[in-house]
């Protein structure tokens, strides 16, 4: 059983997930919370890692520590993007299983599942074809952390899960153009189109639908997930609905206020045509997403105003 008092692990507690995680824990009235900054703890370092967890013993770990971009950073980094991934993943889930942790939290993604796969993409089409070679380094990693869990599972009857989650956003995203996902990097693009009164310009012909959930919606599918035994390995978390690029960029544009034109560089990739994903069996444990995209893309927009000075690397490129 996990306590108010239980000790609980968010690796990658800074982060736009880790962060959220925190605070849904917080809120619930978790007062063991143990954090680490990547000064503090190099998680990409096997030792460092053996040596923390077999010191701190948490009764829970929440891996929300990962190398994350968008479809420029993937192609950019993809040495980095299936190490770094493996590395951080693979110390948790090791030092977690030597030290009889008794919960895992293993977040990954939606990207894991094969790109021409039956909408809406269910678990079981893990491995059923060919990836996005877009996301495929960052997929790769994810799919090998999903599948220890499951051997650990099998094998030794860890009580161990992997939440994937679909496109996130929310407060501490990362808005920096050359490595950011598609809504907060049109988020950015449009505040400083909007400032210098330009148009926006936006990759592939905006047709691909792709769904979206707010940060603080998996905060509590983390904390349903620590609170709750769970019989499978692995569970997709989505918020059930999906939107066109192009109308998610309308939608923005509106938020923002942005009057000008876009234009569809369509000489850039589209990505992956749909992703929507069935997250009926979680749902049926009794986790439910709260928050509408209009809404949430307002509270993301408004916590961007009020920490733009505090963000990194926001030029318009």
């Amino acid at each position: 059983m996990i306590y108010e008092n239980s000790k609980i692990y968010i690796a990658g507690h800074n982060g736009m997930v880790g962060s959220a995680c925190w605070k849904a824990l917080k809120d619930s009235g978790y007062n063991y919370l143990i954090g680490k900054t990547s000064k503090d703890l190099n998680l990409k370092n096997q030792n460092d890692v053996e040596i923390f967890i077999k010191s701190e013993k948490p009764d829970v770990i929440i891996n929300a520590a990962a190398r994350v971009g968008g479809i420029l950073a993937n192609e950019t980094y993809p040495y980095e993007f299936l190490m770094d991934n493996m590395l951080i993943q693979n110390n948790l889930i090791r030092s977690a299983h030597q030290n009889n942790i008794k919960k895992l939290i293993f977040l990954g993604s939606s990207c894991i599942y094969p790109k021409y796969a039956t909408q809406p993409l269910k678990e079981k089409f893990l491995l059923s074809g060919p990836l996005e070679p877009t996301n495929e380094w960052y997929a790769i990693a994810k799919i090998s952390g999903v599948k220890l869990i499951e051997a650990l599972r099998k094998q030794y009857k860890r009580d161990y899960v992997s939440l994937m989650p679909t496109n996130l956003y929310g407060p501490n995203d990362n808005f920096d153009l050359n490595t950011s996902h598609v809504l907060p990097a049109m988020i950015n693009k449009f505040h400083i189109a909007k400032k210098d009164n330009t148009k926006v310009i936006l990759w592939g012909s905006g047709s691909p639908r792709r769904e979206f959930l707010h940060v603080d919606d998996l905060g509590q599918a983390v904390l349903f997930a620590i609170e709750n035994n769970l019989d499978q390995h692995i569970y997709n978390v989505g918020s059930g609905s999906d939107i066109t690029i192009r109308s998610l960029a309308k939608l923005i544009q509106k938020i923002v206020g942005h009057k000008g034109e876009i234009y569809w560089d369509v000489s850039k990739p589209d990505g992956t045509p749909k992703k929507l994903i069935d997250s009926s069996k979680f749902l049926e444990k009794g986790w439910r997403p709260t928050t509408d995209l209009k809404i949430g893309i307002e509270k993301t927009y408004k916590w961007y105003l009020d920490n733009i000075d505090s963000l990194k690397k926001l030029k318009y490129k």
